[in-house]
């Protein structure tokens, strides 16, 4: 008899889900040390549910522990972006593909793409972001496609935090996505899905030029 997993307990979760804000945000920079003691002070609970949180964050990518040097926010450099958006171009085209030939709803595409464009600071653009892109590949028709996507999502956001802070190109990419929703409101299933890729390409080529893309 097969049984489900156990959920994270509450406190677990609410520590888990502020830290990656912080870190998916930038008010956690990549190889900042992340103290237990610290955490459990910062949000009141005891050691336990920061520790548990803290081997979450590192099964996602999003922090690195060390045997010596304890926990760290997990540092961006080309080979690990180019990893991680490797992963992306090789499915979130089709998985796009598949969403708009199905005639999945946008509504929530472009209700992120509109968060977006009011976003008063790059962490609330961020977040919109991440939400439309998600929006258009969940529908896909396979959980497993769509749950493999979001096993590299926060890794894919962390990139995107540290690349906009060296190149805020945010302004291009927001056009991008507006070429994206009307390629999918149009049912242009090959366009959408040529958009989508060039989309992600182009980012990490401009965000770290010195090294291509695996799939190119």
């Amino acid at each position: 008899m097969a049984f489900a997993p156990s959920p994270i307990p509450s406190r677990t979760q609410y520590v888990l889900e502020a830290i990656k804000h912080d870190i998916l945000t930038g008010g956690l920079r990549p190889g900042q040390a992340l103290v237990e003691a610290e955490l459990a002070a910062r949000f009141g609970v005891s050691k336990t549910p920061v520790r548990e949180a803290l081997k979450t964050l590192a099964g996602s990518g999003l922090v690195v522990m060390n045997q010596y040097k304890g926990v760290t926010v997990r540092m961006v450099d080309a080979d690990m972006a180019r990893a991680v958006y490797d992963v992306r171009l090789l499915l979130e085209p089709e998985a796009v593909r598949r969403a708009v030939a199905s005639g999945a709803p946008l509504d929530e595409a472009r209700e992120a793409l509109e968060r977006a464009a009011g976003a008063e600071d790059p962490a609330e653009r961020s977040l919109a972001n991440r939400a439309f892109h998600r929006a258009l590949y969940l529908p896909c028709g396979n959980p497993l496609l769509g749950r493999m996507l979001d096993e590299v999502r926060d890794q894919a956001a962390l990139v995107s935090t540290v690349a906009w802070a060296a190149v805020p190109s945010w302004e291009r990419e927001a056009a991008e996505h507006q070429e994206i929703l009307r390629l999918a409101a149009a049912g242009d299933v090959e366009g959408v899905g040529r958009a989508v890729h060039e989309h992600i390409a182009s980012f990490v080529e401009r965000a770290f030029p010195q090294s291509p893309l695996i799939s190119e």
